[in-house]
């Protein structure tokens, strides 16, 4: 069975990892979840309110991560999936979680990023020329990375689909699964 990973950790989005775990597990991928640390991560939910400028943050779920990303042999999947939430802020700065990223990059394989976790592929150093999608307030950081910030909910450049946030996922995932069957068939 093809495998996929999903790299994560502690804050990230809770519809942002459970969305594409479920429904990569639909299509036939086994999926594995990768972190800082093989333990139970603690996710989040991000909503908004109005009056507010930006989203509010809620305990979400708890998920037992499958593998550190040191243990992470990137040879052994066919695409990555890199959701959003606040984990992207600090798993960025692990230097197995960047060498992850720049295989699956640099292999032209399939990769899905939605919301921050551009901010992985930035700190990768991978973004340098690419259109992605993220959360608005991420463009800076995006233009500061070498990547043109695209608001779009299915953006696709190359082996790279991306979108701005978890209102995204039906066109992000219908984007994606038709790059990930084409590169990568189940």
């Amino acid at each position: 069975m093809a495998k996929v990973l999903i790299i994560t950790g502690d804050a990230a989005e809770t519809l942002e990892v459970f969305y594409p775990y479920q429904r990569l597990q639909e299509e036939g991928y086994e999926v594995h979840l990768a972190a800082p640390e093989a333990k139970k991560l603690q996710f989040v939910v991000h909503d908004f309110v109005d009056g507010f400028d930006t989203y509010t943050e809620k305990l979400g779920h708890t998920w037992q991560a499958d593998v550190a990303f040191r243990d992470v042999n990137p040879e052994d999947y066919v695409a990555l999936v890199i959701p959003g939430g606040r984990a992207p802020e600090y798993i960025r700065n692990d230097e197995d979680c960047q060498r992850i990223v720049q295989h699956f990059y640099g292999e032209d394989k399939p990769v899905a990023q939605l919301c921050h976790g551009p901010l992985v592929a930035a700190a990768a150093g991978v973004l340098k020329g690419r259109k992605t999608s993220a959360y608005p307030a991420l463009a800076p950081d995006v233009r500061a990375g070498g990547g043109e910030w695209v608001d779009g909910d299915a953006v696709v450049d190359g082996n790279v689909v991306s979108g701005r946030a978890w209102p995204d996922h039906p066109g992000w995932m219908r984007a994606f699964m038709a790059v990930l069957k084409e590169k990568a068939p189940v």
